[in-house]
């Protein structure tokens, strides 16, 4: 049998975890999912489902005190106002689901605010409904993040440090050298790929022997919503991964699977182990940030924009639908860029 390959293998369990959720949703929940079915990918149901699952739980412990969730209908949609669901944005400031206490920061809030407005929208574009009461509710006001990325200015060069360190391994404690060894090149050729090219961590992990061509210094992988993409890479990136690919080869197990990146296991590396062995050397270079996949995605993109000046490229790299997302994230870049620029400008030459 052909192995399947990753994001088959997690779009099934995704499915899985969608219809056990489905379980703990009124009926009428199923008709909305198989409505955005074929506009939405399976990892935006599950978290509809996760969003919808609280949602409900609110309603049936502060609003509808006398039913179970299964026992919430359509017509108790109706009885809702804003004020309702403007209670539950406050509830999610502290609340409990299934025996755990939680918290939502602003984002959490916009996200499952987002999730009943499609909710309600559904049921009224399909006449279940006479209202959208959830259109009348204001999104919470979201404060601008902080960019959080490695640094290689002037004497400052964490990119350097971050990818030496885990060649060398100075910094760890005792019980991480023991592994450095077995990990080492494959940890670098990790690094040096997020670092080198800004793909996210579900793309690096999904990708296969097959999807790399040394030849042309290309590889492809596969984006959000499943779009197959080819990018390239350069001379740095090459080494690193040419360097694993000879010692992944030397190991025999490594037959028995396609993917590229394997575990100690000799089985595709997971989201979570890649999360852990960045935040096990970022935390030795630049130890006051929290630098994640991500955060070497940022970094990434923050070089490309400082070679390029080009807004427009950066997004077509780093994958971006909206060149608005990339101008919101590299702002502080372009301000540098023109500030340097305007600086530079002469009006008079000097022997003038």
């Amino acid at each position: 049998m052909q192995e399947k390959s990753y994001f088959d293998t997690r779009s099934a369990k995704t499915l899985e975890k969608i219809e056990k959720l489905m379980n703990e949703l009124p009926y009428f929940a199923e008709n909305f999912f198989i409505g955005i079915e074929n506009r939405t990918t399976p990892l935006t149901r599950l978290n509809y489902a996760y969003d919808l699952r609280i949602f409900f739980d609110f309603l049936a412990k502060k609003v509808f005190r006398n039913k179970h969730i299964g026992e919430i209908g359509l017509e108790d949609l109706e009885k809702l106002s804003a004020s309702d669901i403007e209670l539950f944005l406050s509830y999610l400031s502290h609340y409990t689901v299934n025996g755990k206490t939680e918290s939502c920061n602003e984002r959490g809030k916009a996200r499952k605010l987002a999730t009943i407005r499609s909710f309600f929208k559904y049921f009224f574009n399909k006449d279940a409904i006479s209202s959208n009461v959830a259109a009348k509710v204001s999104m919470p006001k979201l404060h601008e993040k902080e960019i959080i990325r490695l640094e290689s200015n002037g004497k400052i060069n964490e990119i350097a440090a971050i990818l030496n360190t885990a060649d060398t391994g100075n910094g760890l404690t005792k019980k991480q050298q023991q592994f450095h060894h077995l990990t080492r090149v494959r940890d670098v050729a990790i690094l040096t790929l997020f670092l080198g090219t800004g793909i996210r961590i579900s793309e690096l992990v999904g990708i296969d022997v097959n999807d790399i061509d040394f030849n042309t210094n290309a590889f492809i992988i596969t984006r959000k919503g499943g779009n197959r993409k080819m990018l390239y890479f350069g001379p740095e990136v090459r080494s690193a991964l040419e360097d694993y690919a000879v010692e992944r080869n030397r190991n025999p197990a490594s037959e028995k699977t396609k993917a590229f990146f394997l575990s100690l296991q000799n089985t595709r590396i997971s989201t979570r182990t890649v999360q852990e062995l960045v935040k096990k050397y970022a935390k030795i270079v630049s130890p006051l940030k929290k630098i994640t996949p991500h955060k070497l995605r940022s970094t990434f993109g923050t070089n490309l924009y400082r070679e390029t000046h080009d807004i427009y490229v950066v997004a077509a790299t780093l994958g971006h639908k909206d060149v608005n997302t990339t101008k919101k994230h590299y702002a502080d870049i372009s301000d540098d860029i023109i500030k340097n620029a305007v600086t530079n400008v002469k009006l008079r030459d000097k022997n003038d």
